[in-house]
């Protein structure tokens, strides 16, 4: 079994948000994909790529901001991990 990869960051916590960014990595060596490599994302939302067979292994935490750095900005923050495996 070889597994692909899949990193989709979500406008918010929620599975059925929006895509904001992603990643993909490719362990059966079928395709080379990059970051960058397209202006539209492998799905809409993180639901849309439950439905087309991707399983969900890792979501991040909800971490509320500490007290007076709301607006900071930094890394996207509604990181969800998805796997498929291929034999």
């Amino acid at each position: 079994m070889k597994q692909q990869v899949l990193v989709l960051y979500l406008a918010s916590s929620a599975l059925d948000a929006d895509v904001v960014g992603w990643s993909r990595y490719d362990g059966t060596g079928a395709s080379r994909p990059t970051t960058g490599d397209s202006d539209e994302p492998p799905y809409q939302t993180g639901l849309a790529a439950l439905r087309d067979g991707w399983r969900l292994f890792q979501a991040s935490q909800l971490l509320p901001p500490h007290p007076g750095h709301e607006y900071d900005t930094s890394f996207l923050k509604h990181e969800f991990l998805f796997e498929k495996l291929e034999g």
